[in-house]
């Protein structure tokens, strides 16, 4: 037996004893584990869940072991997700400090950022949020108006941010601020951690069209920001941000996929009429078998890509993962409206109709959709 077979079986023992049974069951949007410091448990076994896998170094598993992971292999991860993905385990802890800014701290830190937040992260203690965007700064990341200036051992920060995702609920922000306005636009920034607490910093949520208030606008007034908190080198924060949303549009990328919920089928099950055990309504089972074929496809390129990353490096195909996620994503819940029919039209009831407002926002966050095709015309396919 390989060693990677010992690993798998290993692996399969310790998630049978330790993995609660609630927490292989479907999960609504309410039932996600975010962490943070003032994270609220859904029940008992969340808890027990998250610790357990924590204190494997499971929820951050290639992350090194001084830093909260268990320096597993690239082979021994896919084996782990695997093995998650055959019991219906639910992700012990979600977020941005894990699959964002945490592997770009590791990439692009300092030992003491590394040492100050990583296992943190990992145990899930500090919940993140991210500061990107602007009002007149979205798709022209490079054009951010938030400055920061320099006063030798800290900075002081000014400016606002938008769509911040669960900023209202978060500890620290990752943020993109100027702090050199004589170069060129992608030369003068830095990224910054600061605590949401710090005095200057205010959250006001955005209402969206699903009813929820996920985004938010933040204010950042004379914030205080100590210089030790610079991810990489100041000035230099443009190629630390273009690391990091690679890992974002590749965590977007993956919403046709996410386990939130039961599966379509399922549902189609549950709701429609069926005889001899197939679904009797011709033109749903059809549209089914389509997206279950490209959900597969993406899976199958989802592969592809992380083998070749992992042979050659990090290249541009986050772009194309998060376009053809995102977009495999909205038409889940263009389906799952025909297949729960006038049922998911009840706003309280029924969380179907919400998601599926709410899936409307995945082709503008991270990128939008037409932005990505940009990227996919020139950096994979060479066009123009």
């Amino acid at each position: 037996m390989t060693n990677l077979s010992l690993f798998r079986e290993s692996t399969r023992s310790w998630l049978a004893d330790n993995c609660p049974k609630s927490m292989r069951e479907p999960m609504l949007e309410k039932d996600i584990c975010r962490g943070g410091r003032n994270h609220i448990f859904q029940s008992n076994d969340q808890k027990i869940w998250l610790d357990r896998m924590a204190s494997k170094g499971w929820t951050a598993p290639t992350w090194p072991i001084e830093f909260g992971g268990a320096g597993l292999c690239k082979e021994q991860a896919k084996v782990l997700r695997e093995e998650l993905i055959a019991i219906e385990a639910r992700p012990p802890v979600s977020g941005m400090g894990i699959s964002m800014i945490g592997p770009a701290i590791l990439e692009f830190g300092s030992e003491t950022l590394k040492k100050q937040h990583l296992p943190a992260m990992a145990r899930g203690e500090i919940r993140w949020c991210q500061g990107y965007s602007e009002p007149n700064s979205g798709s022209d990341l490079a054009g951010l108006q938030t400055k920061a200036e320099n006063f030798g051992d800290h900075l002081i920060v000014n400016g606002q941010k938008v769509w911040t995702s669960y900023g209202d609920d978060a500890d620290w922000m990752f943020c993109l601020v100027r702090t050199n306005t004589d170069v060129g636009k992608h030369s003068g920034i830095s990224l910054v951690l600061f605590d949401m607490e710090t005095k200057g910093v205010t959250t006001r949520p955005i209402q969206l069209i699903s009813g929820t208030s996920q985004f938010c606008e933040t204010y950042l007034d004379d914030v205080r920001v100590e210089i030790d908190q610079i991810v990489g080198e100041i000035d230099a924060g443009w190629t630390v941000a273009k690391y990091l949303l690679t890992h974002e549009r590749e965590a977007l990328g993956k919403m046709g996929s996410s386990p939130v919920e039961r599966s379509i089928k399922e549902q189609a099950i549950t709701c429609l009429d069926l005889t001899n055990g197939r679904l009797n309504d011709e033109v749903i089972r059809k549209e089914l078998i389509d997206w279950e074929i490209d959900y597969f496809c993406h899976q199958l390129t989802s592969e592809r890509v992380n083998a070749e990353i992992a042979s050659s490096g990090v290249g541009n195909t986050s772009a194309m993962l998060k376009y053809y996620g995102t977009e495999l994503n909205k038409r889940k819940y263009e389906l799952l409206i025909s297949i729960h029919g006038s049922e998911s039209m009840h706003w309280e009831d029924n969380p179907v109709s919400r998601q599926w407002l709410r899936s409307k926002g995945n082709s503008i966050e991270g990128g939008t959709s037409e932005i990505q095709l940009n990227i996919i015309a020139k950096r994979i396919l060479g066009l123009g």
